[in-house]
């Protein structure tokens, strides 16, 4: 093999979002004969001597690269994440970019598998509603579409279906709507541990709006009771034919229209605007309110202070008071629910995994596998896992499960 260019080392670092210890911690680049090991790793990156083949290795895992990138003559151009709609605040860090390309980057890599195992199997199939509308069509006409398309119905999604008690509501609803339509929905807020969660400001949710294999990536380190409205947002997207990373704070006018197309299923104007009395209300009092609100039409919190913003019920001041104290009870609730987590077992491995990867891509795999047009080392790639676990999670028994109906 030949010389690497030095600069690749530095690179390959840096868009992993590591520090010079950090990095040299997770190498095993140890202090010897004096000198520390994040100089060591540094005077590799100067390229004033060579890595060994193993410690290679070890770059391309801990920086989540392919072992032949780092004999690329130069550093490739940054990946394409698609439209930034984020308004990032002056603190986001470097790491946390760096993290969210490595999370599209994923993802991407598994769509473009699925897609290409549609197109294999003669399942490729465009699906007319990718790029369907435009904002000059309004939020309230791309919502009518996303319905429509998606056969939602904004009572089943807050109470079910009354005469049918096994009938899904909220979130999960939703979510088996949108991949009935062909979309495969992600809940994806780390990169497989914990160390690598990515917080809101970071990115709340993503869309690639591929024609044949469209995907949502919902952050699930966000309040399950906001995955809806992210997945209404993304959906957006989806409908206005833009791939991209959204994050917390709409302050772009791209952002404000999906926000109110997802709004407006969630908590439609005629009911928000009967609370006009809030317009004179203190800080408590809209609060008691919003909780209120919240627990009735079986939204969060932050949607029905975002509403009673944008119909302009609320000032922008209040608003960001309210939005303040629920992003801390937010965090105060997170953090206990760690410290449960840490005392107990927790859920089951495969339950859990199951709950992220979705239903449609699931059975897609399991589907594949019975008809042996997927291996399962490349099944495990697509669905997240070790080849070794991937009969196990796409059936409980351990093995393909007989599937009676097309994904």
């Amino acid at each position: 093999m030949p010389d690497l260019n030095p600069e690749i080392l530095l690179w390959a670092r840096e868009t992993a979002g590591l520090s010079l210890q950090e990095a040299a911690s997770k190498l095993g680049i140890d202090d010897a004969r004096g000198v520390p090991g994040a100089e060591r790793l540094a005077a590799l990156e100067a390229g004033e001597r060579q890595p060994s083949r193993p410690l290679l290795l070890k770059m391309a895992k801990q920086y989540r690269r392919p072992l032949l990138t780092f004999y690329l003559p130069a550093p490739p151009r940054m990946g394409e994440r698609g439209q930034d709609f984020r308004s990032l605040p002056p603190e986001h860090s470097r790491r946390d970019d760096a993290l969210v390309d490595t999370l599209v980057r994923d993802v991407r890599a598994r769509q473009g598998m699925v897609r290409a195992l549609l197109e294999a199997e003669d399942e490729a199939h465009p699906l007319p509603f990718v790029g369907s509308m435009a904002m000059r069509d309004g939020a309230t006409a791309v919502l009518a579409s996303i319905m429509q398309v998606l056969g939602l119905d904004r009572s089943q999604f807050r109470h079910g279906l009354s005469q049918n008690r096994h009938a899904k509501k909220g979130f999960p609803y939703l979510r088996e709507q949108a991949e009935r339509a062909g979309i495969f929905v992600l809940l994806m807020g780390n990169l497989g541990s914990h160390h690598t969660s990515l917080d809101l400001e970071a990115f709340r949710g993503f869309a690639l709006a591929d024609p044949v294999a469209p995907f949502i990536v919902i952050n699930d380190q966000d309040a399950d009771t906001a995955w809806s409205f992210t997945l209404l947002h993304e959906l957006a997207h989806i409908w206005l034919g833009q791939t991209g990373v959204s994050g917390a704070a709409p302050t772009t006018a791209l952002e404000q229209f999906c926000n109110d197309v997802a709004g407006n299923f969630l908590l439609p104007f005629e009911e928000i605007a009967q609370e006009q009395a809030l317009k004179h209300a203190l800080f408590d009092g809209v609060v008691r309110r919003i909780g209120e609100i919240a627990e009735a039409y079986k939204v969060s919190h932050s949607l029905v202070a975002y509403k009673l913003f944008r119909s302009n019920i609320i000032t922008r001041d209040m608003w960001g008071q309210v939005s303040r104290f629920y992003r801390q009870k937010w965090l105060a609730s997170r953090a206990g629910s760690k410290k449960d987590r840490e005392a107990s077992k927790g859920p089951d491995y495969y339950v859990v995994r199951r709950h992220r990867i979705g239903r449609r891509l699931l059975s897609l795999a399991r589907r594949m596998l019975e008809d042996g047009a997927l291996a399962p080392s490349k099944a495990g790639r697509i669905l997240g896992v070790r080849p070794t676990n991937v009969y196990a999670l796409v059936d409980e028994a351990g093995r393909p499960a007989a599937v009676s109906a097309r994904s």
